[in-house]
């Protein structure tokens, strides 16, 4: 038996001295914690000194709940614990977040009238971006309750506040001109282009999140190497692809707010591919195909 001293991460203070042996598990060891805390352990974050970092004070989490204690414990068996603060469940953070578009696009559509004091018939690219975006969003909470499979339980609750704001907030921004009354329509070809391109984004996105779906057991948060079509290319094709959705739906709108929009979520998910990309390369080492790029095939 090890005793193993827990350190608040912050004040420095000793939580707490916990027994443990050779096979007591990350998880086991939170419920000790928990305990003593009256905390849920979802609410417990385990950390090492980082050996890595060049920042002071810097941690390393500890990994999945799965893992041995004895795996992460230095030399003077001790760990340093973090408060997340209170927890929502994923789900339902993503539902939240992607139900709102579905009620605030169609507002500018439907409400011309009382929004911009005036109406005026929809031409045929409003009616098209309108459906387009309403699918998107179905399509991706359909995904978050029958499709996706989350390596963790919850996440901090202020995460439904930000995440809600930036799409909500950008539906509204996206919505207000697409619908206004002096939009001009892009050229008929224009807007069979970027039809064209945003389905064969969402078709592939989902493709891709089937195949991610299906490397992982129900109930499991084991990783293996993801393989097939895009993912021979790189290492997130599911984030390209849906760049290339938002692309269209920016080409077939022809606004300058819906080009923003689809400019920060490319940025947004290009800092998430590359976090996912250093995740793969560092866990699976020299079984991950040295070819596959990041985002875009034989380039980045």
């Amino acid at each position: 038996m090890v005793d193993i001293k827990v350190v608040s991460q912050r004040s420095k203070k000793e939580v707490g001295s916990f027994s443990t042996s050779s096979s007591t598990t990350v998880g086991e060891l939170k419920k000790q914690i928990s305990s003593k805390t009256r905390l849920g352990t979802e609410r417990i974050r385990l950390a090492v000194p980082s050996k890595t970092s060049k920042l002071p004070n810097a941690f390393e989490a500890l990994g999945k709940d799965s893992d041995l204690v004895s795996k992460h414990v230095g030399a003077d068996s001790t760990l340093y614990f973090k408060d997340l603060g209170p927890q929502i469940s994923w789900s339902l953070v993503f539902i939240c977040e992607y139900a709102g578009p579905l009620f605030v696009y169609p507002i500018f559509y439907f409400l011309s009238n009382l929004i911009y004091g005036t109406d005026s018939p929809k031409s045929f690219a409003q009616k098209v971006a309108l459906v387009c975006y309403s699918l998107h969003y179905i399509k991706r909470i359909y995904e978050t309750i029958f499709v996706h499979r989350f390596s963790h339980g919850t996440m901090p609750i202020f995460n439904l506040f930000k995440n809600c704001s930036y799409y909500w907030g950008c539906t509204a921004m996206v919505s207000y001109f697409v619908n206004h009354p002096l939009y001009t329509e892009a050229p008929i070809e224009r807007v069979y282009l970027g039809l064209g391109l945003w389905i064969i984004g969402e078709v592939f996105n989902y493709i891709c999140h089937i195949q991610l779906r299906n490397l992982r057991p129900a109930g499991s948060t084991e990783r293996k190497i993801p393989r097939g079509l895009l993912f021979e290319f790189v290492s997130c094709p599911n984030y390209t692809v849906e760049i290339l959705s938002w692309i269209g739906f920016s080409i077939l709108t022809q606004t300058l707010t819906s080009w923003i929009f689809a400019l920060m979520g490319a940025a947004q998910m290009w800092i998430w591919a590359v976090g996912k990309h250093r995740r793969y390369r560092k866990e699976f080492g020299d079984k991950y195909p040295k070819s596959r790029k990041i985002l875009i095939p034989f380039l980045l």
